[in-house]
């Protein structure tokens, strides 16, 4: 089992959105209400390069990356925004099968968000796409997860929420479980495409991925 971060086990895509539209626009730049749907899944380099090359962000990819991540941070501090359900379900599958985590955050956001919840023990490989060649919907995170657990990637059922993931999944060859996200929901065509679509974390049982 392999699960996404932003979106999935936590409510922070309005906080992504919030804190690079701010940075965005306090530093010159231009900011869309289709700005943030189209960088969920990049990974920091190619966000960052793209606030910098598309939204005319002054400023270089990783200075912008620094101060961005300082301040999800700072906010996650305030309050970690654990979506219901979220830690229930990584126990409950943790209890089956060897899990990992396939994020586009950075690994200072996957190492804090996992320790705050008390859930790092849960997961035998977790990483960003910062540490692999591309971001989602390319399938590089998922498949180098898969590789560290061991598992071939037909033997592998994903949970995501965006179509960027959902597409990162369905490329990697892995069984998914779309959970779409309702602040930027995924595109219906890819959401049909998934082989399963719940409506929230309380659904996703071991009886649910032993149908897959």
């Amino acid at each position: 089992m392999i699960f996404d971060l932003d979106g999935v086990l936590i409510d922070s895509e309005t906080v992504w959105a919030d804190v690079r539209r701010e940075f965005a626009l306090a530093h010159g730049g231009r900011w869309s209400p289709d700005t943030q749907r189209k960088m969920m899944g990049m990974s920091s380099q190619e966000w960052t390069t793209f606030m910098h090359e598309e939204l005319g962000v002054p400023i270089e990819p990783e200075e912008i990356a620094a101060a961005v991540v300082h301040e999800m941070e700072r906010r996650y501090r305030e309050r970690l925004p654990l979506l219901p359900g979220s830690v229930d379900a990584v126990r409950r599958l943790a209890d089956r099968w060897p899990l990992g985590l396939a994020s586009s955050a950075n690994r200072r956001l996957i190492d804090f968000v996992l320790r705050e919840a008390g859930l790092a023990a849960s997961f035998r490989a977790t990483l960003s796409t910062e540490e692999v060649a591309r971001g989602k919907p390319a399938p590089d995170v998922y498949l180098e997860v898969a590789r560290h657990l061991g598992v071939a990637p037909e033997h592998c059922v994903g949970v995501e929420d965006s179509t960027n993931g959902l597409r990162a999944l369905m490329a990697a060859g892995m069984h998914s479980v779309a959970v779409p996200n309702r602040d930027f929901p995924p595109d219906p065509d890819v959401v049909s495409s998934a082989n399963v679509v719940i409506s929230n974390l309380d659904e996703l049982t071991p009886e649910l991925v032993d149908g897959l």
